[in-house]
């Protein structure tokens, strides 16, 4: 039986109260590790025996119910809520702090939880200390759901920064957001597994996922919000959850929720700072969304493109890329897109005729969708 994609609601909150405070659930045993978090500024270090400069605080990181506590201490002041006004209503979501220098602070967060202020409304970001201000959009990024916002307040916290490919089943994580409104909610758990192709959005303006899952809770409202590891370093984004597909009330965790890479992540936060726009990589393919066996069949060729450089031919199928098996279209796309422009990637390609063959293609830059 073919393995089907993942198609998943993005979580989008209409019309909700604002509560502070913590809520931490879920709590994991892992190895404690002693560090020394600055008083001022919250920047973390490592500590061998546990003492501390003055200036700086012992906290114990890891997963643990109180070792919950203390990376909430550290990360929560990085974490924001945001909340945004349109004509086509109101919505809440989360964000992390991700760059701030003496004025300027920028804001990662999902584009779904701003695009309906792109092109008229208002957009409202909440401080870890309450403080509201008016933030504005750097830019938008449809194809990977992601955003930057900035606010003009500088010297904020930034978000600590993990390494998500070097993250695996099982690690503990801890997820940060406002859902239902509730800000500064805290919860943990586990990664479920990785590289799941994950879907969201309409069928004219869809994202595709490269998608680390999670059984820690996330429900609408934690979109934009980190995924962080046991030592309080952004692995992710969060932005979607599954659910049962039932139609009466606010769909709600199931103990399957998804976040982007953070490395990927970073990547397109840097080109929409640098420039206000981003890019995704192009092997100029188009496959046949028809097409109902295993892998995913070549419908067109762009003309000097990367695939037809490297000598794909139209019918042939994508049976495998780096690796990775290949059952339909969405999967070959979320595997090309997990990659940036100018990367390798390898190909296992059979033809019409069902000979198979090796490619080893660089991919192109095309502009992704605002």
């Amino acid at each position: 039986m073919k393995r089907s994609f993942y198609k998943y609601l993005a979580g989008f909150v209409i019309g909700v109260v604002s509560v502070g405070g913590y809520a931490v659930a879920n709590t994991n045993n892992v190895p404690i590790v002693k560090a020394c978090i600055d008083n001022k500024t919250k920047a973390l270090y490592a500590s061998s025996n546990g003492s501390c400069a003055k200036g700086r605080s012992a906290i114990d990181i890891g997963a643990t119910g109180a070792n919950v506590k203390s990376i909430a201490q550290l990360v929560s002041p990085s974490v924001v809520s945001i909340e945004v006004t349109s004509t086509s209503g109101n919505g809440t979501g989360s964000g992390s702090i991700y760059k701030s220098n003496q004025s300027l602070s920028y804001i990662i967060t999902n584009n779904h939880v701003i695009e309906s202020a792109a092109t008229s409304g208002t957009i409202e970001v909440e401080l870890n200390n309450g403080d509201v201000l008016p933030a504005t959009i750097v830019g938008r990024n449809s194809d990977y759901d992601l955003a930057v916002i900035s606010i003009k307040k500088g010297n904020l916290p930034e978000i600590p920064r993990g390494n998500s490919s070097s993250v695996s089943i099982g690690d503990p994580v801890i997820a940060f957001g406002s859902p239902l409104g509730l800000s500064g909610t805290v919860t943990s758990g586990i990664i479920s597994a990785l590289n799941r192709p994950v879907t969201t959005g309409s069928t004219s303006a869809e994202s595709y996922m490269d998608a680390i899952q999670t059984d820690a809770a996330i429900n609408p409202g934690n979109s934009g919000g980190p995924l962080v590891d046991s030592q309080g370093r952004a692995i992710g984004v969060n932005s979607a959850i599954a659910t049962t597909g039932s139609s009466i009330g606010t769909p709600g965790n199931i103990g399957l929720g998804f976040s982007i890479p953070f490395n990927q992540a970073i990547r397109i936060a840097d080109e929409l700072i640098a420039t206000g726009k981003s890019t995704k990589p192009f092997l100029g393919v188009t496959f046949d969304s028809a097409y109902t066996g295993n892998g995913a069949r070549i419908l067109s060729l762009t003309p000097g493109a990367a695939a037809e450089r490297a000598g794909l031919t139209v019918g042939s199928i994508v049976k495998s890329i780096d690796g990775f098996k290949v059952n339909s279209a969405v999967t070959a796309i979320v595997r090309i897109r997990s990659h940036a422009p100018g990367d390798q990637i390898i190909m296992v390609v059979e033809s019409a005729a069902g000979s198979s063959k090796t490619f080893n293609i660089t991919l192109g830059s095309a502009p992704a969708l605002p």
